[in-house]
C-alpha cells in the first residue's frame, strides 16, 4: 500500500524515538532562489516555490512517502495482524538563496529560513506521530470469520484512512493559525521584507 500526501500537520500521541523499532528517512531538497536583498529573495520565492494545490506557490511544503510491510496471519476462521512495519520518508522543499548575501541580509535571511524549517518540522514530526498512531490502531487487530484475511485489510485501511483524515484536518487548523494575520510565517515574512 501506498499513501504520498501533501502537508502539513496533527496531533497525535508520539512513541519515542528511542522505543521504536523503526525510523523515519528525512531529506531536505532546496530549491534555488535568485537576489541578494530581502525583497528580492521573497519575490524569488513567490515565482519559484513549490507548487501546491491548484497551481499555486508556497515558501515551503512537507511531502511524505509511505509504504507498509504488513504481517497478516490467518488463525482457523480468524486474522490478526501480527506486524505493520512502515517505510517513512519525509522530504521538505525548503528554499536556498544561489548567492552570497550581504551581511545584513544574511542575518535577516537566517532568521526567517530557520523559522520556516522549524515550521515545516513541525509536520514531519506529526507526519511521524500519525504512522505511530495506525501501529497502535492496527497491530494486534483480530477478525473473526476472515480466514483469507480480507475482511481485516479493509479494516486496517478504513483505520489508515480516519488516521490521514485526522492529520489533514489538523495541518488545515495549523497552517491556519500559522498563516494568519499576526500568526507566526506572517511575522517572519514581514520582519524579513522589512528588515527587521
Amino acid at each position: 500500500m501506498r499513501l504520498t500526501i501533501f502537508v502539513m500537520t496533527a496531533a497525535f500521541a508520539v512513541t519515542p524515538a528511542a522505543a521504536r523499532d523503526w525510523q523515519p528517512q528525512e531529506e531536505v531538497k532546496p530549491y534555488a532562489i535568485s537576489g541578494t536583498s530581502p525583497i528580492e529573495l521573497y519575490e524569488s520565492i513567490g515565482a519559484n516555490g513549490p507548487v501546491i494545490g491548484e497551481g499555486r506557490r508556497t515558501i515551503a511544503v512537507t511531502r511524505w512517502d509511505l509504504k507498509w510491510r504488513r504481517d497478516y496471519r490467518p488463525d482457523g476462521s480468524a486474522c490478526t495482524l501480527k506486524s505493520a512495519l512502515p517505510f517513512l520518508t519525509i522530504t521538505y522543499a525548503l528554499p536556498k538563496p544561489k548567492a552570497k548575501l550581504p551581511e545584513n541580509a544574511a542575518r535577516l535571511w537566517k532568521t526567517f529560513s530557520d523559522g520556516i524549517a522549524a515550521h515545516e518540522k513541525v509536520h514531519g514530526q506529526d507526519v511521524i506521530a500519525m504512522v505511530d498512531t495506525i501501529i497502535a490502531e492496527t497491530v494486534g487487530l483480530r477478525i473473526e470469520s476472515d480466514p483469507g484475511c480480507n475482511l481485516i485489510r479493509a479494516e486496517v485501511l478504513k483505520r489508515v484512512e480516519d488516521a490521514n483524515e485526522a492529520y489533514k484536518a489538523k495541518a488545515r487548523a495549523f497552517d491556519q493559525v500559522e498563516m494568519s494575520k499576526n500568526g507566526n510565517v506572517q511575522q517572519l515574512i514581514l520582519a524579513l521584507v522589512n528588515g527587521k
